[in-house]
């Protein structure tokens, strides 16, 4: 690792999703609507977890670290490939190329310790309701949520510093929208074994890990719903639990394809990662509030206050 200094390469172009610019306007819009709506949708989930006093519980807290998770992890990538969709030379330097790749791995690895957290919050919710207050306590909950960022920054900056100690002499196109270090490893003008086995045990595993325990957790959790004797509370427990499922595979199953394995880049490489920095973050928000009546009933009491507001302002 004491190659850093032979580098030669002081920026990187981004292919971007197409190399066809008639596709370039298409792709803007399409990306320019869905960072927008994935903005306003957990910033609204963020704003009815806050302002409502029925929405103080362990899981709309968890809830709304998850939204801020997904603000700042669609953040890092999409205004970066907009810029260079609408620019000739799509270029990143190599220090902005590390950041990104740092908090990509900083927000992304810390959402996937919190969905596991809050696998753990609906486990003890549905197996063991009777002491759930005492364990879910608030204390307990923000050091679950300090945990998930501790843990997600130590896999990040063990990411983002091992691929800066790689030396880079050219070519200096990265095969992707933004800097991933697979995509980087391959750049390298040096033996990248260790850190190609370094990323599979790291994130490969840490994806693999999670996606296991939450496994085992629901499994835990079908278990003891499928003994609930009434048929309402059945249903009530499988559609809280059916929401988390989701995002679990939609976020969770495209990491492990891309980082548990060598870093060969497939042609699918790049609308797999749209599913997880893009399209989950947008469904979160969905997913939730559409099935969660209290967090509706939050969003149309804070749509009513505004619609009062506004029409207060326009009399005015």
């Amino acid at each position: 690792m004491a190659y850093r200094n032979q580098s030669s390469v002081k920026e990187f172009t981004l292919s971007g999703l197409s190399q066809s610019y008639e596709s370039h306007a298409i792709f803007f819009v399409v990306f320019l609507v869905l960072y927008l709506m994935t903005l306003s949708g957990n910033l609204a989930v963020m704003t009815a977890v806050q302002s409502d006093a029925h929405l103080r519980s362990p899981m709309y807290f968890f809830l709304s670290n998850l939204s801020f998770l997904d603000i700042c992890y669609t953040t890092v990538t999409i205004p970066k490939m907009l810029i260079n969709m609408l620019s000739e030379r799509k270029t990143i330097s190599f220090n902005q190329c590390i950041s990104q790749l740092f908090f990509l791995h900083l927000f992304g690895g810390t959402e996937c310790f919190l969905l596991t957290v809050m696998a753990y919050d609906r486990y003890v919710a549905i197996c063991n309701p009777l002491s759930y207050n005492i364990v879910m306590n608030h204390r307990f909950c923000f050091w679950l949520v300090a945990f998930s960022w501790f843990a997600g920054f130590l896999h990040s900056f063990t990411q983002a510093f091992l691929t800066y100690q790689l030396p880079f002499c050219g070519p200096n196109k990265i095969n992707h929208f933004f800097c991933d270090v697979h995509p980087l490893a391959v750049l390298a003008c040096a033996d990248t074994f260790f850190i190609d086995m370094f990323i599979i045990a790291n994130s490969g595993m840490i994806s693999l890990g999670c996606f296991v325990v939450l496994l085992f957790s629901y499994l835990g959790i079908i278990t003891t719903i499928v003994k609930i004797h009434s048929s309402d509370g059945r249903r009530k427990a499988f559609s809280t639990c059916a929401s988390h499922i989701l995002v679990v595979i939609f976020f969770l199953l495209p990491p492990i394809f891309i980082y548990l394995r060598p870093p060969i880049n497939y042609p699918a490489d790049k609308l797999i990662s749209v599913l997880y920095t893009v399209l989950t973050p947008l469904l979160n928000p969905l997913i939730y509030t559409l099935r969660n009546q209290e967090v509706k009933n939050a969003m149309k009491k804070i749509w009513g206050q505004c619609s009062v507001l506004a029409a207060h302002c326009v009399k005015s």
